[in-house]
């Protein structure tokens, strides 16, 4: 295959959302498989609903996505010339047409349409027709000159063979009347001038892909491959909502996604590559294909893509882990009661105790969570379970233990172990009577990870300091 180039062209009247994302991650993959390149559009020329933040939402959230496009960005709201010199070069060779009909007379064509119960149309009336002197001073448009008889196809990297009666089509705006030009020809225009080769999108453009053809056409311009992927539904099968986690992708980042967690994800909607759930980017790359995109909506289950998160947090190296949980913070601390970076007695802390949390969290939010214990300050607050559990009675059990652990020098889980057990047996008590409200005085809750490693990643110090804030607020109070 010669040369791959495709783009990524969002509107940014609104954030990035998943199904864009996927377009995206569909469109890097593909031109990342032929050794080719990614363009970003960014399809600003509607100024009114165009704003600041979206722009840079959606850059901020390919950038988040790992999904790196070659070059600068290009913004379409710029080539205004260059859309309207297209416009009149179609014009001067009778590819197209000025319009002058009013917007009054338009309103009656399509109310006739309607009573008749047939398709909203143009019916052509400037097609053939010469403007008298008068008509010739007023607003016009410039619209397309198309085929009146026959069909359009379009081969479909996904869809296959694609057809459209030419009738069905009529003569639609390239430049309207106040010379900005519509989303079709400076698409086709925009495509052409950034030698885009594949155009790949959502389904919903699969009709704009029929009018765009004839563009093309009319230009002597080569006609770029098109691949339309499926949209994307709930798990339910309805189409996707908040509900179901149709959200912006910086809501994923702070939900505490990894990004290789959401583009694994995101490849699977709708790609498939024999049973395979789990890829690594490289994978993913060397297997992506639209041969194996189906041609039915995709489903997005919030549920399978946590599950995923959790694997990929399992097996992420833990100084990687320790990076991401300081970015996800440094975008909203004060809801961990966190600033980043952190400090450096709690990156060791971190660093300790993440072999044992990370088995047990399915987002880095969660991970945080559980790690809380770590960077709450002293006295702990505890919850009510755990407040349940630390009475008078147990108090005075843990009391026992404080001699034997202030007189122990060695702080290894397994020596730890044996201290809290004899003192267990001693008592005619299972070890869990201890370890638990131990637990409980040491990290505020009655869940965590396994007591004496929590010991060995608090300290000697600390886990003793702990005990005695406990003891004292229960018993001394």
């Amino acid at each position: 295959m010669s040369s791959v180039v495709t783009r990524f062209a969002p509107s940014p009247t609104g954030f990035l959302h998943i199904g864009g994302a996927r377009t995206a991650l569909f469109a890097w993959l593909f031109a990342r498989h032929h050794e080719g390149k990614m363009l970003l559009r960014i399809e600003d020329t509607d100024r009114e609903r165009s704003t600041e933040p979206a722009i840079q939402a959606i850059l901020d959230g390919l950038s988040w996505l790992e999904l790196h496009w070659d070059g600068e960005v290009v913004y379409q709201s710029t080539r205004t010339a260059r859309h309207q010199e297209v416009a009149y070069e179609l014009l001067e060779k009778g590819k197209a047409y000025r319009c002058y009909a009013t917007p009054e007379e338009l309103a009656v064509m399509r109310e006739e349409a309607r009573a008749a119960g047939l398709p909203v149309r143009y019916d052509g009336r400037w097609r053939d027709r010469e403007p008298s002197a008068e008509e010739a001073k007023m607003p016009y448009v410039i619209r397309l000159r198309m085929p009146q008889g026959g069909e359009t196809i379009i081969e479909d990297m996904v869809q296959g063979r694609v057809a459209w009666p030419n009738e069905d089509l009529d003569d639609f705006i390239l430049l309207r009347s106040d010379g900005t030009p519509t989303y079709m020809l400076a698409v086709v225009v925009d495509d052409h001038d950034m030698g885009i080769t594949h155009i790949i999108r959502g389904t919903d453009h699969l009709t704009n892909a029929a009018r765009q053809k004839h563009i093309y056409e009319a230009l002597g311009w080569d006609v770029p491959k098109m691949a339309h992927i499926p949209l994307i539904h709930g798990a339910d099968g309805s189409k996707l909502s908040k509900r179901h986690g149709a959200l912006a992708v910086d809501a994923y980042r702070t939900m505490g996604y990894l990004p290789a967690a959401m583009r694994n994800a995101l490849a699977r909607l709708g790609w498939s590559h024999g049973d395979q759930e789990v890829f690594s980017t490289e994978e993913l790359i060397n297997a992506f294909s639209f041969t194996h995109v189906g041609q039915s909506a995709a489903r997005f289950d919030i549920a399978k893509l946590e599950n995923l998160n959790g694997l990929y947090i399992r097996e992420s190296a833990d100084d990687v882990l320790l990076q991401a949980l300081e970015e996800l913070v440094a975008l909203d601390g004060g809801r961990f009661g966190l600033t980043a970076p952190f400090s450096r007695s709690l990156r060791e802390r971190l660093l300790l105790a993440l072999p044992g949390l990370k088995l047990r969290a399915r987002t880095l939010v969660e991970l945080l969570d559980h790690a809380a214990y770590l960077y709450t300050p002293r006295p702990l607050p505890l919850d009510h379970e755990a407040r349940e559990l630390l009475s008078p009675q147990v108090c005075d059990l843990l009391k026992t233990l404080l001699a034997p652990l202030e007189h122990t020098t060695c702080w290894t889980e397994e020596y730890l172990e044996t201290v809290v057990r004899k003192v267990a047996v001693e008592h005619g008590l299972k070890l869990g009577q201890l370890a638990q409200p131990m637990r409980a005085a040491l990290t505020g809750r009655t869940k965590s990870q396994g007591l004496f490693e929590i010991m060995v990643v608090l300290g000697r110090e600390e886990s003793l300091a702990r005990l005695r804030d406990q003891l004292n607020e229960v018993l001394y109070p």
